[in-house]
């Protein structure tokens, strides 16, 4: 496992590759494809109903729902692949998280945009652990305020995890682009920790 701190101003960054094995991951990845209650949810944009470009699903403890983009999710149970992903992830940082956010992209036409994970369930200095398999995609940041910054890309592999903490999620917005070129799928875990 290959461990890099980024050095970025107003962020605690730090990617974890090979966080799981090959063998682990190629396992976790099956799982999570199969069985995993995945959904095509709605978003609201320029007064109009879109579906997202992507498929989500909401797990966590009992309780834990989360809003954004104007829709509220109720969690699904852990999963077993989820649990085992979980208690890595506790035992590696020492932190407990509560819930996960999954996205699996089907393809390069999938996608998120330039956003923030601030929302206030979250609390003043969300901590997110980013966990990807399947195929790499670039995770690209850019400052909020700083325009004498340049974007960031970080290439998040099959079994790696970024671990974003501290200011964050206040100072820096972050996307997944769209892509012509032909890819597979890739699935990313977001645990996060909810206040309230």
């Amino acid at each position: 496992m290959k461990k890099t701190a980024y050095n970025l101003p107003d962020a605690d960054l730090t990617l974890y590759e090979d966080f799981f094995t090959k063998e682990e991951s190629n396992k976790i990845y099956r799982g999570l494809t199969d069985k995993i209650k995945w959904q095509q949810e709605q978003i609201k944009m320029f007064g109009k109903t879109l579906d997202e470009p992507r498929l989500t699903a909401w797990y966590g403890d009992t309780g834990k729902t989360y809003t954004y983009s104007g829709k509220t999710m109720t969690p699904q149970p852990w999963s077993a692949n989820l649990k085992f992903i979980k208690d890595r992830l506790e035992k590696e940082t020492g932190i407990k998280f509560n819930s996960c956010l999954l996205n699996l992209y089907r393809n390069g036409k999938d996608s998120v945009g330039w956003h923030q994970d601030n929302e206030k369930e979250l609390g003043k200095e969300p901590i997110i652990a980013s966990i990807s398999f399947g195929e790499t995609r670039p995770f690209q940041l850019k400052h909020i305020d700083r325009k004498d910054l340049t974007k960031v890309d970080i290439e998040l592999t099959h079994g790696s995890f970024l671990l974003m903490k501290g200011s964050t999620q206040q100072k820096w917005k972050h996307q997944i682009p769209k892509t012509t070129k032909q890819i597979d799928q890739r699935i990313n875990l977001t645990f996060r920790i909810i206040k309230f």
